[in-house]
């Protein structure tokens, strides 16, 4: 009766940094989960990278802190950089995509100045969450470990 088991899907770390759970952001947008269901890295570098192959269905053109992407399996997510990047109106980031860009798993999708976000006190953890998170199953959430591109799976559904 295995045949109508649904496999076991993931989504990739973002960054190569810390995972940390949703909850546990300081901020209460995401923290309460207003904008979604997710997950959360602290990255030890400024580069944001693709989390699974999909299509860019979204770029903050003017402040750069944020892309949205629908995966293979019609999965919406939001990658957010930062807290109140917003505010930064796009200063210290660099975007490497645009809408209707197909990326695969590890692709550069933002960069941004690390070291200037620390000089000014700007918390670059940076947020993955599921926009509607009510069509997927989560298995596991992944969090308070180290994680690395392409190879560690923060997120896991059916």
């Amino acid at each position: 009766m295995g045949f109508f088991k649904k496999k076991t899907k993931a989504l990739y770390a973002m960054a190569n940094g810390q995972s940390i759970a949703i909850e546990d952001v300081p901020d209460e947008v995401f923290a309460t989960k207003m904008m979604g269901d997710g997950i959360a890295i602290q990255p030890k570098e400024g580069k944001i990278y693709a989390p699974c192959n999909g299509k860019v269905t979204m770029v903050m053109d003017n402040t750069k802190h944020a892309v949205g992407i629908e995966n293979e399996d019609g999965m919406e997510i939001l990658i957010h950089v930062g807290l109140d990047t917003v505010n930064l109106e796009g200063e210290g980031f660099d975007t490497f995509i645009q809408v209707g860009d197909e990326v695969k798993i590890g692709d550069l999708l933002i960069s941004y100045d690390k070291a200037g976000f620390e000089q000014k006190g700007i918390n670059d953890i940076t947020m993955l969450v599921i926009v509607d998170p009510k069509d997927y199953k989560i298995t596991e959430y992944c969090s308070h470990q180290d994680v690395t591109i392409q190879t560690s799976a923060i997120i896991k559904y059916k």
